[in-house]
């Protein structure tokens, strides 16, 4: 697969997990409620939501990524060695 193409088929899947994770989380979770470190945390909901969608983005994307890389076959001159 080539270099733009394989972007895309990483990052595309990763961006709906990410808002599939979002709406669970956030249906049950009230970003007003968020602590860190024993203190409320001093961002609006708005950022909340943002930060961890971009975190469960991020998550994903390395999922698919170390997928895509274990996906690969290896170099002929590796394959050659083994046998």
């Amino acid at each position: 697969m080539s270099g733009p193409r394989q972007l895309i088929g990483i990052l595309w899947p990763a961006f709906l997990l990410a808002c599939a994770i979002e709406i669970l989380v956030f249906a049950m979770v009230d970003p007003s409620d968020l602590h860190w470190g024993g203190e409320a945390l001093r961002m609006s909901r708005q950022g909340v939501y943002t930060v961890a969608f971009f975190l469960f983005w991020g998550m994903a994307a390395a999922s698919s990524a170390f997928t895509a890389l274990l996906a690969e076959s290896p170099p002929r001159e590796f394959s050659r060695r083994v046998q």
